[in-house]
């Protein structure tokens, strides 16, 4: 049974609405002021909460900022009830964060249909969220043992080899195992890696005074950096000659570790996952308000599903694809660039191109 929270200082409606909600199969809660919803929503945690606007001491606007600054109460749908729903009003409500807004008088329809709506809503914001979950579980549990155990793998029977029958191998072999032992050592090394910065973000994202000191650093001679980034990703695949740099070099409000990492997650995807033989472009272009990093390459690309549905530890078609990573590259680079103040925008013909276009701010002083 949903439960519905009722917080209104005129007992009359309060009582209207109680009965016409318990009429219709919900448990209704009361509270004659915002004191004590706030006190109840945080105890009972209803479905959904419908308050009045003017109420003594702590009005409806008061009560939602109250309820929304909680992460247990956040979430409840809130409909703010007014006699005086003027457009200032509302819009102060509205970026407060409540869902919507039931003039007074209303009828027993309205008060009704409002009801029906935000739960409704509700009900499909908690289907997406428990689908993203799953997803995020059935990622997590298939990757991560695969990710590990492949280069464990790989150090262990040569370590072992090596250790036992270290006198009998010659050196070129030896050097062969060396040389697994080492790329394995570099993979597991990425993997701890894009873990730790990700949990760094996450930490930056929810600091914002950290989070906009970032937006002071500034980088005056980019195109080097980007380079350099770009041709390591570019030998570690094997590929130098598909790579084609194109570079306008611009300044950018971002530190050179944060853009070595954007750069080294996009280009490492373009390479991870398009032929050989085929161009891996890298671009730096200046806009009228901000700079612009292009990777595109002519992969398997990515549907308008797997776009809308981009996030960390996803991954998209791997019975299809062999991948390494546990798909925290693309949102890393995401994460990275909205930190700063910019966006990261993904454009993809599946099996035809795909180009990734991460905008960053200019440096204060380079803005017209």
């Amino acid at each position: 049974m949903k439960r519905i929270l009722v917080i209104d200082d005129e007992e009359w409606l309060r009582e209207m609405v109680r009965i016409a909600l318990r009429q219709r199969g919900f448990d209704v809660l009361e509270a004659a002021n915002g004191v004590q919803g706030i006190e109840i929503a945080r105890r009972e945690l209803p479905d959904l909460i419908l308050c009045d606007v003017n109420m003594e001491r702590v009005d409806g606007y008061l009560t939602l900022s109250a309820l929304r600054g909680e992460t247990s109460t956040a979430s409840i749908p809130f409909i703010l009830m007014t006699g005086l729903a003027d457009n200032a009003g509302m819009r102060h409500g509205m970026e407060l964060g409540a869902d919507d807004y039931l003039p007074k008088p209303f009828t027993i329809e309205a008060l009704s249909a409002a009801v029906d709506v935000r739960l409704k809503k509700a009900q499909v914001l908690r289907q997406e969220a428990e689908r993203k979950l799953a997803d995020l579980r059935d990622n997590i549990s298939l990757m991560l043992p695969h990710e590990l155990r492949t280069p464990l793998n790989g150090i262990l029977a040569y370590g072992e080899i090596l250790f036992t029958d270290a006198a009998t191998l010659p050196p070129a072999e030896i050097a062969e195992m060396g040389k697994v032992i080492y790329d394995s050592g570099r993979r597991l090394e990425r993997l701890v890696e894009n873990f730790l910065i990700y949990a760094q973000i996450e930490l930056l994202a929810a600091d914002s005074q950290k989070a906009g000191s970032l937006r002071h650093k500034r980088i005056d001679s980019p195109a080097p950096l980007i380079e350099q980034h770009a041709r390591s990703q570019a030998q570690s695949a094997a590929r130098l000659q598909d790579l084609i740099l194109e570079l306008t070099d611009v300044p950018i409000a971002i530190s050179d570790h944060y853009l070595g990492k954007i750069v080294d997650e996009l280009v490492q995807n373009a390479f991870r996952f398009s032929p050989g033989a085929t161009p891996v472009r890298v671009a730096l272009a200046a806009l009228p308000d901000s700079v612009a990093l292009h990777v595109s390459d002519r992969g398997h690309g990515f549907s308008p599903e797997h776009i809308r549905r981009v996030g960390a530890y996803m991954q998209f078609d791997r019975k299809l694809y062999e991948q390494q990573g546990v798909g925290l590259g693309l949102e890393i680079a995401k994460r990275l660039t909205e930190l700063h103040g910019g966006t990261l925008t993904i454009q993809s013909q599946p099996g035809i191109h795909t180009m990734v276009t991460a905008r960053l701010p200019k440096p204060p002083a380079c803005e017209a």
